[in-house]
């Protein structure tokens, strides 16, 4: 089975949430939060950290990582491991592969004319609220 992995990346004012604006199929010209794919023998963490890298430019310095929940697609054939982190500081970010960019957290992340992974980023984004004091409280 074929694991992913999509990463919740907040500023540090916990105000703002990192999105993408996808450039190619699935979801192509939606916005969806960055992530990609865990590759054999890799740790989620270690993949979750990777790809935050490589589409991102954040390093493990810039932030810390928090496994939030698993989604598991039987039919797919794949899982899907969230993790969330709050910026330890300002950061540039920049990438190749989707544009970036902030978002505010005042949009319906249900909308899935605007946001990927039918309505999904919604129910990511209400457990962060329900437990954000708890997890990425300073």
């Amino acid at each position: 089975m074929q694991g992913y992995n999509v990463i919740m990346v907040y500023n540090k004012e916990l105000d703002k949430l990192l999105m993408c604006k996808r450039l190619k199929e699935p979801y192509k010209g939606l916005s969806n939060l960055v992530g990609g794919k865990i590759e054999a023998g890799e740790a989620g963490i270690e993949s979750a950290y990777r790809e935050l890298a490589e589409e991102t430019s954040i390093s493990k310095e810039d932030i810390t990582l928090h496994h939030l929940m698993d989604f598991t697609y039987h039919y797919q054939k794949c899982y899907v491991e969230v993790y969330m982190g709050k910026l330890k500081h300002d950061v540039a970010i920049h990438g190749d592969e989707n544009e970036l960019y902030w978002s505010e957290l005042t949009h319906d992340f249900f909308d899935m004319t605007l946001y990927a992974g039918e309505g999904n980023i919604g129910h990511m984004i209400e457990q962060v609220n329900m437990y954000k004091d708890t997890i990425l409280g300073d």
